[in-house]
């Protein structure tokens, strides 16, 4: 089912018990940021400290992409809405698995809806086998821009992954720079036509 405002979407997600995943839950973890956000990043599923807080990436992953938008002038209030696959917290943090990200697509697909974000930026894998293609390689296709339904999809590393990795940081910050710079691009353009 499509939500067709906040409120009812809101409602729906906090009452939800489609998966196994409400058994363990503190509490759902809907999303944060901008909702007229012109970009959209989604996660895999809230970690502990969403769990706790009720927050997206608000623990050590959040900080570093709290920092990868600073850095390219984009921010989390205004620039931005984010959320998760799955909008329970997997068990031990474990990815969560195909048919709990069944469970929560419409709720994800309500959020889009509502947003209408320009782009919608996948962090890590599994957002990006959902979202974009289900053999997606993020080590080899991060940075690259699909279009789907007149919005541009792409795929960066996670930070939870960049945290473990530290050389995927450069790759990371690039392909925000690219966001930024194809964000401004379609700002332009539709001022351009608004003209």
């Amino acid at each position: 089912m499509i939500f067709d405002n906040w409120d009812q979407l809101e409602q729906a997600v906090s009452s939800c018990e489609n998966c196994r995943l409400c058994e363990t839950r503190i509490q759902t973890v809907l999303g944060a940021g901008n909702p007229k956000a012109p970009i959209l990043l989604v996660g895999e599923g809230p970690g502990e400290n969403e769990d706790k807080q009720g927050i997206p990436f608000v623990g050590r992953g959040g900080q570093l992409l709290d920092k990868l938008l600073l850095h390219v002038g984009l921010s989390r209030e205004k620039d931005v809405y984010i959320t998760n696959m799955v909008k329970c917290r997997p068990p031990k943090n474990r990815n969560p698995m195909p048919d709990e990200q069944e469970a929560c697509i419409d709720y994800l697909r309500s959020q889009t809806a509502l947003i209408r974000p320009k782009i919608i930026v996948c962090l890590g894998r599994i957002a990006a086998c959902k979202l974009i293609s289900p053999d997606f390689k993020v080590t080899s296709q991060h940075g690259q821009f699909f279009e789907r339904n007149n919005v541009l999809l792409t795929a960066t590393f996670h930070p939870a992954s960049v945290l473990r990795n530290p050389p995927q940081r450069g790759l990371t910050v690039d392909d925000f720079i690219a966001i930024k710079e194809k964000l401004d691009e379609l700002l332009a353009s539709e001022l351009g036509r608004d003209c």
